[in-house]
């Protein structure tokens, strides 16, 4: 048990180390990332869509990296923001990391970048353990998930610096609590901001970019009391007990894991989705197999 604990704190205390760097040379050419993190089907691809667009109307310049498992529908869906996209496809690993992610941006992240928004892999426990570089870390959860969903993921609710609630249009057909989610929330991060959204009634439209671009300004960023606490006990990355599962990944990919853990795939790979005339498809490395190519008509400029 202490040689996986070991390794834990070593695989995250290399990525903390790359997550911290990556935030220093973005914040010196001006860009501020958000990481967004959530459950599958909680709605943040719709809302991120529309807070791209808004921030296109304001002369905001953004980018949105997005990760998945497989597919490239999320690009598809954000590209039509006109705003430059990225799909990484992860092959199989749950979350992104700090090394990862710069690999990517490297060569790709226009240098005029205000806010550059990373959509996670669709889950609330490996993402949490891991620092991006992000000068925001946005949980958001849907109406229709429970109101006990952050006692059930308190490492992802605990660490998050604003928490959106999404769907906010259904709400009351499927009976949601709303005193009772702030409850829980909470208890698990007092004082953290809690924001109503629906995507498609535009009810707390641009608050998540307001309030990204609050972050990047340095004022009204919330410092969890979880974080404290790590960083009064020396762990200052994002949890080094913080995979809400008692083992070091349990996820299905075993050694696949990212760096440390000598995969026999590439990083996650990746499709550019930026409006620009004549772009290419945006591949980072060779990889010996295909993906369903975007049609024309998502690359909407």
């Amino acid at each position: 048990m202490c040689r996986v604990v070991d390794l834990r704190q070593a695989v995250l205390a290399k990525n903390d180390g790359a997550a911290q760097a990556l935030r220093d040379e973005l914040t010196a050419r001006g860009t501020t990332v958000v990481n967004l993190l959530s459950s599958p089907g909680s709605g943040k691809t719709a809302l991120l869509e529309r807070e791209l667009l808004l921030a296109r109307e304001r002369s905001v310049a953004v980018a949105a990296l997005t990760a998945d498992l497989a597919t490239e529908n999320d690009a598809v869906r954000l590209a039509r923001s006109g705003v430059p996209v990225k799909q990484v496809l992860t092959d199989g690993l749950c979350h992104l990391e700090a090394g990862m992610l710069g690999r990517h941006l490297d060569g790709w992240l226009p240098e005029d970048t205000r806010l550059l928004f990373v959509e996670n892999v669709g889950n609330l426990v490996c993402p949490a353990g891991y620092d991006l570089g992000e000068s925001l870390r946005v949980v958001l959860a849907s109406v229709t998930e429970g109101e006990d969903k952050p006692l059930k993921y308190p490492t992802a609710f605990g660490l998050a610096q604003l928490v959106v609630v999404t769907k906010t249009d259904i709400a009351q057909a499927v009976e949601f609590d709303e005193a009772a989610f702030r409850a829980n929330v909470e208890r698990v991060n007092p004082g953290v901001e809690i924001v109503m959204t629906s995507a498609r009634k535009g009810e707390g439209l641009g608050l998540l970019l307001d309030r990204s671009l609050a972050a990047g300004a340095g004022t009204g960023t919330h410092t969890p009391v979880m974080a404290r606490r790590q960083q009064a006990t020396g762990h200052d990355h994002a949890p080094v007990h913080g995979h809400d599962h008692g083992h070091l990944h349990g996820h299905g990919h075993g050694a696949d894991h990212e760096s440390d853990h000598h995969h026999h795939h590439g990083p996650g790979h990746a499709h550019d989705h930026t409006p620009a005339p004549g772009a290419d498809d945006g591949h980072d490395h060779g990889h010996d197999h295909e993906h369903p190519q975007v049609q024309p008509a998502a690359q909407t400029r």
